[in-house]
């Protein structure tokens, strides 16, 4: 899988908007462009089972679970896809089904893959706990493992790790929890 990499430096959202839909992923870090590749197959998995595990949680609890691709501009220069987010039944009324959502999450979802381990972890984990996103974690598929982390002031903290049939529960979504092996094994 190809490496995310940057096009040219400072683009706002608007001028993203303007360009035609080449089917690609595009995220802005700073106004730096970056092309996120398009995922393998077990990532697609990955995430459909993550979204009915918690489409599930949401139809009980409330709140609104999305996944990418859609824009989440955190600033004009700031915009990221994340693969799946929540908002909890306290905020789900700060997104508009018929515009951009330009508020924060309450939780955001990345499963891990070769050509966006590395964003993954850095790049992204730190903008998304500048602005304020509760919880975020990293599903990876490969190990069958998945990392919660737990917004502590401005950085994120590891909160729990769950491998394989472990059960994980989130802090955030009470009475919330999934095997990562669930989410990965398809016999």
């Amino acid at each position: 899988m190809a490496v995310v990499k940057a096009l040219r430096s400072r683009v706002s959202y608007a001028d993203l908007e303007k360009w035609p839909d080449d089917g690609r992923r595009y995220e802005l870090y700073d106004g730096e462009v970056y092309v996120v590749p398009s995922p393998v197959p077990l990532h697609q998995m990955v995430s459909a089972r993550l979204h009915l595990a918690l489409e599930e949680y949401t139809r009980a609890h409330g709140g609104i679970v999305l996944y990418a691709p859609l824009d989440i501009v955190l600033t004009e220069y700031d915009v990221v896809q994340p693969d799946l987010l929540l908002f909890t039944r306290e905020r789900a009324h700060v997104v508009n089904p018929k515009q951009v959502t330009r508020q924060a999450p309450d939780l955001a979802i990345e499963i891990l893959s070769p050509g966006t381990a590395a964003n993954d972890r850095g790049r992204k984990m730190r903008l998304l706990a500048r602005h304020g996103v509760r919880e975020f974690w990293l599903v990876d598929p490969e190990s069958a493992a998945v990392e919660v982390y737990r917004l502590a002031g401005d950085d994120f903290v590891l909160a729990t790790r769950a491998t394989g049939s472990a059960t994980l529960a989130s802090p955030l979504l009470a009475g919330f929890t999934v095997t990562p092996r669930s989410l990965v094994s398809f016999e």
